[in-house]
């Protein structure tokens, strides 16, 4: 097999993209976060979005694509399970009012309360099965049909690889459910995060300065403690992943 052949391989299933995702990431890793994000509105225009959580480090990524994107033109997907702490909605409200974000709803199309009628509390029952079951519902299939239906190519999102076992393996740029997945601030570790947050005057999630360092829904998170910190606070210790930034082919969680 020549080089074009080669080429031409790593490249099917990406018709929407013009070089080989070797090629791409290769590039990206060259660039600042600023700019992987110029490099994505370039690429891939009205196909492109951004994913938040509006949690304790979200900021840092909607205040780049601020910075990039003048027009707001970009859409920003943010997942509600209808089950997030009264901070975070107001953290939501503050800060997309400060930002001037271009802000998406998603929810799932089953309330909570029907949820609940139909599979119980999935997240009491100490169950990976049932929790997994509980993120497709509320996480999962709600971006996964928002993301079909607006047409997104490439979605980036503010993951890390200090963050869990299973991120520390993820690349700049990947293929997700048959989309890219584009990580802009991938290296970046929690000073950088904080001089980011400190240099730039972008106000923190409320419950940080109650012991939080990473949050998601009110029944699902903790703050730190002497034995669990960072992702190990999530989901009762039983996962530190909630699907959203897993593939198809690499759906275990890795909790240390």
């Amino acid at each position: 097999m020549n080089e074009k052949e080669i080429v031409k391989q790593k490249m099917e299933g990406i018709p929407f993209l013009p070089i080989s995702l070797e090629e791409a990431c290769n590039q990206l890793k060259k660039l600042s976060p600023e700019k992987r994000l110029e490099w994505a509105c370039k690429q891939f225009g009205h196909n492109f979005a951004i994913t938040t959580s509006f949690g304790i480090q979200s900021s840092v990524l909607l205040h780049m694509l601020h910075q990039v994107d003048t027009q707001k033109n970009i859409p920003v997907f943010w997942v509600d399970t209808g089950y997030l702490p009264p901070e975070t909605y107001q953290y939501a409200e503050s800060l997309s009012e400060q930002l001037q974000l271009n802000i998406t709803v998603i929810q799932s199309k089953i309330s909570p309360a029907r949820m609940e009628a139909l599979y119980g509390q999935l997240w009491k029952t100490k169950s990976v099965k049932d929790l997994e079951t509980y993120h497709k519902i509320r996480k999962v299939k709600p971006l996964e049909e928002a993301l079909t239906e607006k047409k997104i190519n490439c979605w980036a999102s503010g993951v890390r690889s200090q963050q869990t076992d299973n991120r520390s393996s993820m690349k700049i740029l990947d293929l997700i459910r048959k989309r890219l997945a584009l990580r802009p601030i991938l290296e970046w570790s929690q000073k950088d995060i904080f001089y980011y947050m400190q240099k730039n005057n972008l106000p923190q999630h409320p419950l940080f300065e109650k012991g939080f360092s990473t949050i998601g829904d009110w029944h699902s998170s903790a703050p730190d403690g002497n034995e669990t910190v960072g992702r190990q606070t999530r989901f009762g210790g039983l996962k530190q992943e909630c699907g959203l930034h897993l593939s198809e082919d690499n759906t275990k969680d890795n909790p240390q």
